[in-house]
């Protein structure tokens, strides 16, 4: 391997695996906060040693400051890269896992690669993504173990951060930009004083009790 990231070489042993020229890592951010959409991110890497990338790894592992600076970078390495969304209402009409896998297909439909030869996705977790038009394969905690879906994982997360400050300033005052639609003690002492906005997912339990 020529990269210095030890994920490169589970996507390495996936592509032998599979027979794949070409891997799509897909993951999600935002399946647990109370309001806001929930994002998922497609990226397809190279097939070479990409030392830019040696500090991807889970979102979840990062610091806010460590996920700006390497998002860039992972979209100056990838070969392409899409983000699908599934918003509020949509959320609440299919459920939040079914929202998710939404997303999921719109992220990879964004690359244009339905039916390329050769191509697979790699998906985080143990579900499927249904009527996905490329062969696909679950893998559980997919953002530690592969650098394609820790990359989709930080492109994911920045994009849906980046919107939740958006929606800070186009509804102040529940602290959008702060805690990201979490549940956290100042969200929902929001919620109390001003009520759900249009943003929130009203079929969430915390939600449903300020309606």
């Amino acid at each position: 391997m020529n990269g210095n990231n030890p994920l490169e070489s589970f996507d390495e042993d996936m592509r032998r695996l599979l027979g794949a020229f070409r891997l799509v890592g897909i993951d999600e951010a935002g399946r647990g906060p109370l309001a806001g959409p929930v994002a998922a991110a497609a990226v397809v890497l190279a097939r070479r040693g990409l030392p830019e990338l040696a500090g991807v790894r889970d979102s979840k592992k990062l610091t806010p400051k460590s996920r700006e600076k390497l998002f860039p970078r992972i979209k100056a390495c990838a070969l392409g890269v899409g983000v699908g969304w599934a918003l509020p209402r949509e959320i609440d009409e299919l459920n939040i896992l079914n929202a998710t896998l939404l997303a999921m297909r719109r992220a990879v439909g964004r690359l244009g690669l339905d039916g390329s030869p050769g191509t697979w996705v790699l998906v985080d977790g143990n579900q499927e993504v249904p009527d996905l038009k490329l062969p696909q394969r679950t893998v559980v905690n997919g953002d530690a173990l592969s650098l394609s879906i820790a990359s989709a994982s930080i492109v994911a997360k920045v994009v849906r951060d980046r919107w939740m400050a958006v929606l800070d300033r186009r509804h102040p005052g529940y602290g959008f930009g702060k805690h990201k639609g979490y549940g956290t003690a100042e969200h929902l002492s929001a919620l109390r004083l001003l009520g759900p906005s249009v943003e929130h997912r009203r079929s969430f339990g915390p939600v449903l009790a300020h309606e």
